[in-house]
C-alpha cells in the first residue's frame, strides 16, 4: 500500500490534500471525511448500524494528530474526533470520492434527507 509523503490541511478550501509516494495526489473534502468517518458513531457496531450523517458541509478539520505510523486522527469543527483514517482509507477516499459522493446522495434521498439537514439530537447527550 502507498504511504503518504505530504499532507496539508486547507482550511479555506476545506479539502485534506494528500500526497502519495506512488504519485498518487488526492483533495479530499472535510465534508466527505466527516461523512465516511470510521468511527463507530458512523460506521455502527456492525453492517445495517451505519448513521447517515447530514448536516456536515460547512465542517472544518480543527486538528490532525498522527497516530503511530499508519493513520491521522482529525478532530471536527462539530466536535467529531473519534475515527482514525488509516493512510489505506484515505487513499480509499481519495480515489473512490466519486463513487462515493453519489452513494452518499442515494442514501440521502433513500432515507428522505436532505445534505445540509440537522442531524437529530440524541438522547443522553452527543458522542465526542
Amino acid at each position: 500500500m502507498p504511504a503518504p509523503i505530504d499532507i496539508t490541511v486547507h482550511q479555506q478550501s476545506r479539502v485534506l490534500e494528500i500526497a502519495f509516494d506512488d504519485g498518487a495526489r488526492f483533495r479530499i473534502p472535510f465534508e466527505l471525511m466527516r461523512v465516511y468517518s470510521p468511527s463507530a458513531e458512523v460506521m455502527g457496531h456492525g453492517p445495517g448500524q451505519e448513521v447517515l450523517q447530514t448536516g456536515k458541509r460547512d465542517v472544518v478539520v480543527t486538528g490532525l494528530d498522527q497516530v503511530g505510523h499508519y493513520a491521522v486522527r482529525p478532530e471536527f469543527s462539530d466536535g467529531h474526533a473519534s475515527g482514525l483514517f488509516t493512510w489505506d482509507y484515505l487513499y480509499k477516499l481519495g480515489s473512490e470520492q466519486d463513487a462515493l459522493w453519489r452513494d452518499y446522495e442515494a442514501r440521502l434521498v433513500a432515507a428522505g434527507k436532505g445534505r445540509d439537514d440537522p442531524m437529530p439530537v440524541k438522547a443522553g447527550g452527543s458522542c465526542h
